[in-house]
């Protein structure tokens, strides 16, 4: 099972091969199947019992390893040499991203009691897959960086689509959206219809402030 997992560090380093060749779309596909492991090898542990079958070895840790590359290294890299940024900014913000997000890794309080992260939760690899989406300006581009950097230090609160109780149907039928216009995204090489930018834009916005508008409409105590 820890084989499993660990199969994402070499689709990370399939999919930083491809980014350094500049072929975006392969690189986002690579890092969409390093998702798709890191969402089986939890319940697949979990249901085999590995921590007790195999004692000696941290699935915890490992994932966290295999998570820092995928979500974060392999993405950082993308946004830096992707010209999305202005040229300057790029080098800074591309370490900004890796050193706040190692930080973010090392904070015992990134969940909080009811599955929901702390700060924006450096999904860098969505970070990039929306900035390469979107294409704005590259002051927009360093800005909309830079902003996320700071946020993942904010004390706010953002679902987990999946270990989230509230709303969990809704929130995995969006997930499962998602990923169908993702995979469409990838394949068109981010030529996409604007009914697709827009529905996987309102998901996303969803996915983030959910949380928010809930905790401003719900009356005090």
């Amino acid at each position: 099972m820890h084989i499993f997992t660990a199969l994402g560090a070499g689709i990370a380093l399939l999919a930083m091969m491809a980014a350094v060749h500049g072929h975006w779309a392969a690189m986002f596909g690579w890092l969409g199947l390093a998702l798709l492991v890191d969402g089986l090898d939890g319940p697949i542990a979990r249901r085999l019992d590995v921590v007790r079958v195999l004692p000696d070895w941290s699935g915890d840790a490992l994932d966290f390893v295999v998570d820092f590359i995928t979500y974060v290294f392999v993405p950082a890299y993308a946004i830096m040499a992707s010209g999305l940024l202005l040229p300057w900014t790029a080098t800074a913000l591309g370490v900004g991203i890796v050193v706040s997000s190692a930080l973010y890794f090392a904070d015992k309080r990134m969940k909080t009691a009811d599955n929901h992260f702390r700060g924006f939760p450096a999904l860098w690899n969505a970070a990039a897959f929306y900035l390469f989406l979107l294409k704005p300006l590259p002051v927009v581009g360093s800005l909309i960086v830079l902003a996320l950097i700071v946020l993942t230090f904010v004390p706010f609160h953002v679902i987990h689509p999946v270990r989230v109780t509230r709303w969990r149907r809704l929130n995995l039928a969006l997930v499962a959206l998602w990923a169908v216009l993702a995979v469409v995204t990838i394949i068109k090489d981010f030529a996409v219809a604007w009914p697709v930018t827009v529905a996987l834009s309102a998901i996303a916005i969803y996915i983030v402030g959910a949380d928010a508008v809930i905790r401003l409409l719900k009356p005090p105590r």
